[in-house]
């Protein structure tokens, strides 16, 4: 195993134990407090959950105890604070989610006006499992499945995954994030990808709107398993919470998750179990379970600290993670931060932050996008002034053919002569020259 584990609280099971391994944790002592840290303030300790240990189901739920889940639910279990689930729909399975649901709509334009009729042929159910591990309240009797923040209000917004949606994907989420800050959402899931770096422009405005509405956006980072090698946006837009997955080991899963350096926390991704929208509960893996597991923290953090904005919400969840051994440079692009911990995120000092730690869109946009501009004004032409040519040279009366013109003596017969008579002068001088010599050599000849 490839990280020592230490864990509290664990209930041991005879009948389940055998099958069950625990996400790595560590110990609240191992988070450091920084200098000068926030002093958190305690809440008032909640009544008890109704939690039965040898219920099947709540057994397998190995993310309660190995996140520390459990210990958070010593100080909250959500109340105050709203999910929104943006996804197929949240459907009705009997007694998972009583009183959870407090609003919903459709953005699809294929759904009912509630957003609670699951939408799609082949993943109608994925927005009912998510739902489930947000927020689904479990039985009063403390059986069935619960949710990491199942005290939390859930909004149902159902969305068209496939390409026969009526209203395109991209202006769904752009809507469907609108409405979930309108009808009070502090946390929003986003359990899809688009499996590109880029996002339409729409996008901005939306998840803007969320931001500067202090609403904590909580994304899934994307699976190998179904084709994405590296995170797609909305993963890659800065001040999201992306949220990769490891093994019930703590290892980054090699299916369910993938990889990117926008990744900030790691949370559960394999052998999660969900409840179907006639409810069944089933075992399912992926990144899209990950991300409302940690949207439930985030929740827990906000009841617990109802002074804290989205930034230090987020900031809470990132710096008290469980480091992973053996990873020096933060963040990594497999973990981010490291392995989520409940329990620090709501009861460790955290000193609080300024800006988002994931980043800020505001800026990116204003680095890379284009600003619009209006159109350049037309420019004013001015004549300009040209001063008049001088007049031109007369014309000269025509001479005679055979004799030579002013130009003619100019440009020809002059220059002519100036080369030939210093020639000519030249070569008699060397003839005289010749000659006296010649004269001088016939002098000096011996007489026979």
């Amino acid at each position: 195993m490839r990280h020592t584990r230490m864990l509290r609280g664990i209930v041991a099971i005879a009948t389940v134990a055998a099958s069950l391994t625990l996400l790595a944790v560590a110990p609240a002592s191992a988070v450091t407090p920084a200098p000068e840290p926030e002093v958190a303030t305690p809440a008032p300790s909640p009544p008890p959950v109704a939690d039965d240990p040898k219920d099947p189901v709540r057994a397998a739920e190995y993310w309660l105890d190995g996140a520390r889940i459990r210990e958070a639910w010593g100080t909250t279990r959500g109340k105050g604070s709203t999910i929104a689930i943006i996804d197929t729909g949240i459907g009705r399975p009997p007694g998972t989610f009583d009183g959870a649901v407090a609003d919903g709509t459709d953005v699809s334009g294929s759904g009912t006006p509630d957003g609670r009729t699951p939408l799609g042929t082949k993943d109608k159910n994925h927005g009912t499992w998510v739902a489930s591990l947000a927020g689904a309240r479990g039985t009063k009797e403390g059986t069935g499945m619960i949710g990491v923040a199942p005290e939390a209000k859930l909004l149902s917004i159902s969305i068209g995954f496939e390409a026969a949606a009526v209203v395109p994907f991209t202006e769904q989420i752009a809507k469907a994030m609108r409405w979930a800050v309108d009808h009070g959402a502090d946390v929003i899931n986003l359990s899809l990808t688009t499996n590109t770096l880029d996002w339409d422009e729409s996008w901005d405005d939306a998840f803007l709107y969320a931001f500067k509405h202090d609403v904590v956006v909580v994304v899934a980072a994307g699976n190998r398993g179904s084709g994405t090698s590296i995170v797609g946006a909305p993963a890659t837009i800065p001040g999201v919470l992306t949220v990769g997955g490891v093994d019930q080991h703590g290892n980054a899963s090699v299916e369910a998750s993938t990889q990117g350096i926008t990744i900030g926390i790691s949370a559960p991704s394999e052998g999660l179990q969900g409840v179907s929208a006639d409810g069944t509960v089933v075992t399912w893996d992926g990144t899209s379970g990950a991300a409302p597991i940690v949207a439930g923290v985030a929740a827990l953090v906000r009841s617990a600290h109802p002074d804290l904005d989205a930034a230090n919400v987020i900031n809470r969840i990132i710096k008290t993670a469980i480091p992973v051994p053996g990873v020096k440079k933060l963040p990594d692009p497999l973990y981010g931060y490291g392995l989520l911990d409940a329990q620090a995120a709501v009861t460790a000092s955290v000193p609080k932050v300024s800006a988002n730690p994931m980043g800020d869109l505001e800026e990116w946009i204003r680095l890379y996008r284009r600003a619009k501009s209006d159109p350049a004004p037309e420019p004013t032409v001015t004549p300009i002034a040209v001063p008049p040519l001088p007049a031109a040279d007369a014309p000269t009366k025509p001479g005679s053919p055979l004799l030579p013109s002013a130009e003619s003596l100019r440009y020809g017969t002059l220059p002519l002569l100036a080369l030939t008579v210093p020639g000519i002068l030249v070569g008699l001088g060397v003839t005289a020259a010749a000659r006296r010599i010649r004269s001088a050599r016939d002098r000096r000849a011996p007489s026979p």
